[in-house]
């Protein structure tokens, strides 16, 4: 895992005025989301998978920002996928869990020609993302029995840790070539969101600002992959792109999100997953969809 530790990257619940689910940006105004519900921040009102699916007719992209190793985010992602599937939409799966060249293997579990042991074994599963496999099993199983495309997102993580050490400059030559000329770190939203995730404070110095060029360079890469991927795919109308990745890789439509739309490469739908036993306040600009699961 890169320099930032996963529960913040996955959103976590806090009750402070650095409260990263309730920052001030996009829309206005906050609402009240009960455990259990998906709710439509757009319209205010209560929504299910359906409602998601019928939100992205026209779209190329669904962005599910989840907390990692959590059953229920992980069974509502394989939720969304099936129902997009039955809304008519082809659809292709990319995942922040793997990284780009573990991507022959992928291909084989789309194709069916694995068994789930030998796909743990030969994606390197373990080393890969660490998190049991029966967090992700619904994911995986969806793709399979529906022979989806499922795309390694990431880029290797030693590229984010020589960014995160050295800044872009420590990057070598031949992984710049494999991502844009530019590393835009010039969006305030995401820095709002950058700061809020590390604690609600401005922090700044050599060390902080690398570690923040690391996340753009973490977001700009897995936005980089989807992009190559849609761009190689055939023109197809009903084609839908759905990237799976922590929260904080997608809310506020500033990270993965914000990269695409940036490079004019496509819109989408972004749902942020949350996790709490209690009604959970959240800023309408969070995303287009909430979904709270118990932790119960």
């Amino acid at each position: 895992m890169p320099f930032l530790a996963a529960a913040a990257l996955s959103v976590s619940i806090q009750s402070s005025d650095s409260d990263p689910n309730r920052l001030s940006i996009g829309r206005a105004g906050t609402v009240q989301v009960q455990p259990g519900q998906i709710y439509d921040l757009r319209s205010s009102r209560v929504a299910s998978v359906d409602d998601l699916a019928e939100a992205a007719q026209g779209k190329k992209f669904v962005f599910l920002g989840e907390q990692h190793a959590t059953k229920a985010h992980q069974l509502e992602e394989a939720s969304v996928v099936r129902a997009l599937g039955d809304h008519g939409r082809d659809v292709s799966v990319g995942m922040e869990m793997y990284t780009r060249p573990k991507q022959d293997v992928l291909d084989l579990w789309s194709a069916g020609t694995l068994t789930e042991e030998q796909f743990i074994d030969q994606s390197d599963w373990k080393h890969q993302w660490g998190f049991d496999y029966s967090f992700y099993k619904p994911v995986f199983d969806i793709v399979k029995e529906r022979r989806l495309p499922l795309v390694g997102l990431n880029v290797p993580r030693d590229w984010v840790h020589a960014v995160a050490t050295k800044g872009y400059a420590g990057l070598p030559t031949s992984a710049k070539l494999q991502l844009p000329p530019v590393l835009f770190l010039g969006n305030k939203d995401h820095r709002s969101v950058f700061d809020s995730l590390m604690g609600g404070h401005s922090m700044v110095g050599t060390g902080m600002e690398n570690m923040y060029a690391a996340q753009v360079l973490w977001d700009e890469g897995m936005a980089d992959t989807a992009i190559k991927y849609t761009e190689r795919a055939p023109a197809d109308p009903k084609a839908i792109f759905v990237v799976i990745a922590g929260g904080g890789h997608v809310m506020y439509g500033q990270g993965i999100n914000y990269r695409i739309k940036h490079r004019k490469a496509g819109d989408g739908i972004t749902m942020v997953m949350l996790q709490s036993d209690t009604p959970v306040e959240v800023s309408r600009g969070l995303a287009d969809f909430v979904y709270v699961s118990p932790k119960s």
